[in-house]
């Protein structure tokens, strides 16, 4: 961490949403210096682990489960398939709807993302024992959980 950080006030250092806001920009920095030369960004990984995961889904589905806006989906979608990494076909009972499946391609892709993020895990969280990464990650998760809609 730098002296910025560690160098606020007590005041400062007692307000979670600040230091919240800061350690969100730290990984965010990390996460970016991750996927830079991979092609994709935060919006593609969540795609394609989405669709890994559960498997063929609509475009809109895929939005609703990642929390992407819609258009940032379709944006997203429309990069993601132009480099062959998931293909988009309507949907046989409903052809105004497009169906996303992950390619091969597109799980290998997803497989060298992942290493790449788990990187940039280890960049955001030094010297924390796996036992202090999964309270972490169970707190920051409580978090949203207390905030979904």
């Amino acid at each position: 961490m730098d002296k910025a950080h560690t160098g606020a006030s007590g005041r400062l250092r007692a307000l979670p949403t600040r230091l919240v806001g800061q350690v969100a920009i730290i990984a965010n920095r990390a996460t970016e210096r991750a996927l830079e030369s991979t092609g994709s960004r935060r919006y593609h990984y969540a795609l394609l682990a989405t669709l890994d995961e559960h498997g063929p889904l609509s475009q809109a589905e895929v939005g609703r489960r990642t929390g992407i806006d819609r258009s940032d989906v379709v944006a997203a979608v429309n990069d993601l398939a132009d480099r062959g990494l998931l293909t988009r076909t309507p949907d046989p009972t409903d052809r105004r709807r497009n169906i996303l499946t992950l390619t091969p391609a597109g799980r290998a892709h997803l497989l060298d993302l992942d290493t790449r993020l788990e990187a940039a895990q280890s960049e955001l969280l030094p010297g924390f024992t796996p036992a202090e990464r999964a309270n972490f990650v169970l707190t920051l998760t409580r978090i949203l959980e207390l905030h979904a809609p």
